[in-house]
């Protein structure tokens, strides 16, 4: 088979490493991909959002299967138009994907059906939105609705802070018109886990979970990110909460996906907060979540293109999901000033210094020439896994420093808190 992935990010190698793998794979291309992608697949010089170049591209080389990692083709609604010219495509359709394109759309999905969340109201007006937040006590939440790389969610402890935010939001317009609208929510105090899922035709099948960390500081200080570390599983999916979880959580999104005829194939990423043992939903996200795709694909025994193939042949089974027993760490390298701004085009040196049962995972490189430099604000995803949990993270501990480049930053309590 010829597999196009889509994606520049750790998630994307992620994938590619694991695909590299399958005895089906002839040929394997990464568009626009990374440094680390460019080790297991071809890059291909196309954008993410170039829908169009996509198309081209698949139909010219006649690829077989192609991979959506990041959010934005989908919400734009590339499976749609894969799908009218005949290519076969993994992702969810343009219907399905507001789920992670629109918090406001999300939110009402949850309260059409029932799914435990947070309590809110939505805004597209400054001045309403601060008479909303009299409505609620602080701590409170404020998410723009759209698409913000993961960026687009305050924790606001005071009522001065929040006005802050809606004035950036509503009136500033930082993140453009993604933030034409807001969600204003209580804020939940409990442990976020997070649960990937392959979708068949609105059938879920729960992949193992997985715990990330968004702040960018030690304790979970600072601003949020897409994701500093993460490991798998978590030690919260109990069976007793695997089964509360199926019951108040699962299958109210099972029927709710069919009664709005969402159609949904492809993956659905659950953000939970887990409040004395009882889960409630966060968000949603239509595809593989980075870091949560670092740490659960080196744990995936399962050929990952024959779980694709039964997704979108509506086959798939539980059972046919098979895991390594040994938990995965990874730890991410940062550039200096993320999530702010931050500088690229730094060298990176020392990999080749790094033992042999590191799995590394590119997120934000590129190569200069014959020079690996840093491409992003996150940088690289030092994964392992290990007997337990301690061994894994003491592995990546005892290798990241031989890793260099300027203003590198990472956090050193990734799981122990």
């Amino acid at each position: 088979m010829k597999i196009l992935v889509i994606g520049s990010g750790g998630r994307e190698h992620g994938l590619c490493w694991k695909l590299s793998k399958s005895s089906k794979v002839e040929k394997l291309y990464c568009a626009p991909g990374n440094g680390g992608t460019a080790e297991v697949a071809e890059n291909v010089g196309i954008s993410s959002n170039d829908i169009d170049g996509l198309l081209s591209f698949a139909l010219e080389e006649k690829i077989d299967l192609t991979i959506v990692g990041p959010e934005e083709p989908l919400v734009l609604g590339i499976v749609d138009r894969f799908n009218e010219n005949g290519l076969r495509i993994f992702g969810a359709n343009k219907k399905a994907a507001q789920l992670e394109g629109s918090k406001e759309f999300s939110k009402e999905f949850m309260g059409r059906h029932d799914i435990p969340t947070a309590r809110y109201e939505s805004f597209d007006k400054f001045d309403d939105a601060i008479e909303g937040i009299k409505e609620f006590s602080y701590p409170l939440v404020i998410k723009a609705d759209g698409l913000c790389l993961g960026k687009g969610v305050f924790i606001c402890d005071s009522e001065e802070e929040a006005i802050d935010v809606l004035q950036d939001i509503l009136n500033k317009k930082v993140f453009g018109s993604e933030g034409n609208t807001v969600v204003i929510e209580e804020f939940l105090d409990g442990i976020e886990a997070s649960l990937l899922c392959f979708v068949s035709g609105n059938k879920i099948v729960p992949m193992e979970s997985a715990k990330d960390y968004k702040k960018i500081f030690e304790n979970d200080e600072g601003l949020n990110t897409g994701g500093v570390g993460c490991y798998s599983p978590s030690e919260l999916f109990t069976e007793e909460f695997k089964k509360r979880l199926e019951i108040d959580v699962l299958e109210k999104i099972r029927l709710g996906l069919k009664k709005d005829g969402l159609n949904f194939t492809g993956i659905l990423f659950i953000g939970l907060m887990i409040v004395d043992g009882m889960p409630k939903v966060l968000e949603f996200n239509v595809r593989f979540g980075d870091p949560e795709t670092e740490v659960l694909m080196p744990r995936l025994e399962s050929d990952l293109v024959e779980l694709i193939e039964k997704t979108l042949d509506k086959t798939i089974e539980e059972k046919d999901l098979v895991w390594n027993k040994r938990p995965c760490v990874t730890v991410l390298v940062t550039s200096k000033g993320y999530p702010g701004d931050y500088e690229k085009g730094y060298p990176i040196t020392g990999i080749d210094k790094l033992d042999k049962s590191i799995i590394l995972f590119h997120n934000g490189t590129k190569y200069d020439g014959e020079k690996l430099v840093t491409n992003g604000g996150r940088v690289m995803s030092i994964t392992s896994l290990g007997n337990n949990m301690e061994d894994a993270r003491k592995n990546i501990y005892n290798n990241i420093d031989n890793i260099n480049f300027n203003g590198m930053y990472y956090r050193k309590d990734i799981g122990i808190i």
